[in-house]
């Protein structure tokens, strides 16, 4: 198996991390390896639904943004992947502190990918667990292409010898 590129790592973590949509929800992606990524929310008020709570559609993008991430070491340099279904088991009521996600890498085929990934919160407890379908799309939404859309200098490669 290739090994991945540490300065790779750091470099793509700056970048996910400045995404448009990563910076709205103000998660982060902390750790990336082979198979697992750990991604992390303070809530705040901007995550609350109406009724006080943490809206379902923070659950299903963190859950969807660990599983996704998960996966990325066995893609290909010059292939992407898109989501094709994300399940979500919300599992219990947050209303505010600190969630951390875990994806794992389940199966990666030639074409489909999955993934799971489960939130808890500060004290550990579950809040959410669910699974993502992934489609691999060589030469589409690709880190290259990603690296180019957002203004940002090219990354290392991804493996080396």
């Amino acid at each position: 198996m290739k090994k991945v590129n540490p300065l790779h790592i750091q470099a793509l973590l700056d970048l996910i991390n400045h995404g448009p949509y990563f910076e709205l929800l103000s998660m982060e992606v902390k750790a990336l390896s082979n198979g697992y990524s750990r991604v992390e929310v303070n809530l705040e008020n901007k995550h609350r639904n109406p009724f006080g709570g943490i809206h379902g559609g923070v659950y299903s993008s963190l859950i969807d943004t660990a599983a996704y991430w998960a996966v990325y070491w066995n893609i290909n340099e010059d292939a992407g992947f898109v989501s094709l279904d994300v399940q979500v088991d919300n599992l219990a009521a947050v209303k505010d502190g600190h969630l951390v996600v875990e994806g794992k890498r389940i199966k990666v085929g030639r074409s489909i990918c999955k993934a799971e990934a489960v939130i808890k919160d500060a004290n550990g407890k579950y809040v959410a667990h669910g699974t993502s379908k992934m489609m691999i799309t060589p030469g589409l939404q690709t880190i290259n292409q990603a690296v180019m859309a957002m203004g940002h200098n090219a990354l290392p490669p991804k493996f080396i010898s």
